[in-house]
């Protein structure tokens, strides 16, 4: 069974939203998903400014396995991304929640509605 942290809202194509309470929140993809992946060798990340859509495409994920597109779980724009990613992308197989991180958005909104909580993510990784 995969790490499913109550804390976080979840889209169906496998990343996470953690709200802050200052109108940013922190990107990633789930456990499930580095799982599926295996071994991660690169991350390919957008800018810092980057105006970005809910449900849009914003990087991509590559492992000895396979390469994934990452899709956004909301609307706004790229603060920060996680420099410890294009160093030892690696991190996202030890700790996809925490120290792997991707991206730090100013949100435009809050959390889309039909993002999950973790039941329903749950639920829909079987």
């Amino acid at each position: 069974m995969s790490n499913i942290p109550a804390d976080l809202h979840y889209a169906k194509s496998h990343e996470w939203l953690r709200l802050a309470g200052d109108g940013t929140a922190l990107v990633g993809i789930t456990d499930y998903a580095q799982s599926s992946l295996g071994d991660i060798t690169f991350v390919q990340l957008p800018k810092v400014g980057a105006t970005l859509v809910a449900g849009a495409t914003f990087g991509v994920v590559e492992s000895v396995k396979a390469a994934s597109d990452l899709y956004l779980p909301a609307t706004g724009v790229v603060l920060a991304v996680n420099p410890a990613l294009d160093v030892s992308p690696e991190i996202l197989n030890r700790d996809p929640y925490g120290e792997a991180w991707m991206l730090k958005l100013k949100l435009d909104g809050g959390a889309p509605a039909q993002l999950l909580d973790a039941a329903a993510y749950a639920r829909h990784v079987g």
